[in-house]
């Protein structure tokens, strides 16, 4: 009943607001009303679409402001952390994580994981989706695969991530932890003050999924990555490290450093299986990146476009662990994002 009305409220929105758009921009007004409909008859709550930091296309205004669930949406900042710790020299990606987490030492199989295979998601840790451990058990947790050889999807690698930098923030002198250091040196510099970061079992911020958001501040943070880290003008992020964000492992192509990539990958998971963004990665934007959570939480980011996409879902818990992927479609949603910004969109796929 829910999802019905979304979509009426959304079909109304639009078809008042038609009314007043001059002919030439109809066909990208129907694409936005297209997509907004798309969007809602999948249980979605809100899409915000940009054009050179501009809202082109959007969901009735009330939704865009509203915090909801990321969850593992959360992930794509873990990568930009790193990418600022690396700036304010507190890491390097190549690393080993035992030179912080000092219990590895003397493990050969634990010594040779770095901080780029924990935001890999190569590791080597097995984990289940959508049960977080806290940091101490994570940093506990078995090793089931040589570091760099498997991707496998899971909430451990990030819970582990979180704990390197709380003991490297604890080190260097500064107040608080992960959450506070990403709100000093992100959050507050862009604007983003209405959300909430969830804690896990151990009381510490939840690394994998815990951060609720509402479109407009993630869109901001979109914006962000599309600028190439800078905020008003200045980088604030390591540049290789920045870089290496986007690129994939040897074990899948298709992830980087906490995002997804379009890339053809043959690493099937509880995630990549609700997307057929690596079906249709050749016909793609070869620059576009992606922070997906559960329930088709999306973040879509196309630099060479200047475009960002946000659309915000209600999860259908239920479905998600009887293994229900449902019917959602990235690729033919983006198709219509950008179409309504006059973008150069994707062909029609066969």
């Amino acid at each position: 009943m829910l999802r019905t009305l979304s979509v009426v409220l959304a079909l109304s929105a639009y078809s008042c607001a038609a009314q007043s758009i001059p002919a030439e921009n109809a066909s990208k007004s129907d694409a936005c009303q297209r997509a907004v409909a798309m969007s809602a008859a999948d249980r979605g709550l809100a899409v915000l679409v940009l054009k050179d930091g501009e809202p082109v296309c959007s969901s009735p205004r009330p939704t865009l402001d509203q915090p909801y669930e990321l969850w593992s949406g959360t992930k794509s900042f873990l990568g930009i952390m790193a990418a600022i710790a690396a700036k304010d020299g507190l890491l390097s990606l190549d690393e080993p994580a035992a030179a912080t987490l000092t219990e590895w030492q003397d493990n050969t199989q634990r010594e040779k994981i770095t901080l780029r295979h924990l935001l890999s998601m190569t590791s080597g840790h097995k984990s289940r989706v959508g049960r977080p451990p806290g940091y101490g058990k994570a940093v506990a947790s078995e090793i089931t695969a040589p570091p760099g050889s498997k991707f496998l999807y899971g909430p451990v690698p990030s819970q582990i991530f979180g704990e390197v930098m709380r003991r490297k923030l604890q080190a260097s002198g500064k107040s608080g932890g992960p959450k506070e250091y990403l709100e000093e040196r992100l959050f507050a510099p862009l604007g983003i003050e209405n959300y909430k970061w969830r804690n896990g079992p151990d009381k510490e911020p939840l690394m994998p999924q815990g951060v609720v958001m509402s479109a407009r501040d993630w869109a901001k943070f979109g914006e962000f990555v599309r600028s190439g880290g800078r905020i008003e003008g200045n980088r604030i992020v390591d540049p290789d490290a920045f870089e290496a964000l986007f690129k994939g492992s040897a074990a899948n192509a298709a992830y980087g450093l906490s995002w997804w990539l379009p890339r053809p990958s043959q690493s099937k998971d509880a995630v990549t299986a609700t997307t057929d963004i690596d079906d249709y990665a050749e016909l793609l934007p070869v620059d576009m990146v992606v922070a997906a959570g559960a329930g088709n939480q999306r973040l879509y980011v196309i630099p060479s476009l200047g475009v960002t996409i946000v659309r915000l879902a209600e999860l259908d818990l239920a479905a998600a662990l009887r293994g229900d992927q449902g019917k959602w479609s990235d690729y033919e949603f983006i198709k219509l994002a950008l179409e309504s910004v006059d973008a150069k969109a994707p062909p029609v796929a066969n």
